[in-house]
């Protein structure tokens, strides 16, 4: 969605000659194919761990590290292993959504009217308020240290990344429409 709304701003005029099903179809591939390179490794080196007696996992649903807190054997190469799999996963997609915004960003800040600043800046922020808050969490739960954060923490921030976001992501997509903006106003009155 970042390369859709760079393309819709940056680059207005070839939108609808670039931005065509095929390469829809090639940037949803692409993405699966990102995540699903991975989950083989990860699979792996979960099956491989030896588990004792405790089976109840102190989590929402069955993740990676505090399921690796449940191994008898030693777990740090799975857990080295683990964050250097989330590393590209999550950074590489991250880092191109921040690079399409730069660029944004950088065209917003050249439109001379306010209107039109507007217009753009609104084009971008529900994805950007999405991107933002999933991101957030995914970044601070899988590659920053689980020892500088405590469980509830780490639980809550779960929450966010698999619950939360989708949650919303379609409220903030339909705040755009007009319908639901009359709606909701009707709602609160």
């Amino acid at each position: 969605m970042s390369y859709d709304r760079y393309l819709a701003i940056c680059n207005p005029l070839c939108y609808s000659s670039i931005m065509n099903h095929k390469l829809c179809v090639k940037l949803i591939v692409m993405s699966w194919l990102l995540s699903l390179n991975f989950t083989p490794v990860v699979v792996i080196s979960a099956a491989t761990q030896e588990f004792c007696n405790q089976n109840a996992i102190n989590h929402f649903f069955c993740d990676y590290f505090p399921l690796l807190e449940l191994s008898c054997s030693e777990a740090t190469l799975a857990r080295i292993l683990g964050m250097a799999v989330s590393v590209p996963v999550i950074l590489f997609p991250f880092l191109l959504i921040t690079g399409s915004y730069i660029c944004i960003a950088h065209e917003i800040l050249k439109i001379m009217s306010n209107i039109g600043r507007q217009k753009a800046f609104s084009t971008c922020s529900s994805h950007l308020a999405v991107v933002s808050i999933f991101y957030g969490s995914l970044i601070v739960t899988y590659l920053v240290p689980t020892r500088n954060q405590s469980q509830t923490i780490g639980k809550l921030l779960s929450l966010l990344y698999t619950v939360v976001t989708p949650f919303i992501n379609p409220m903030i997509y339909s705040l755009r429409s007009t319908d639901m903006k009359n709606a909701l106003k009707n709602i609160i009155q």
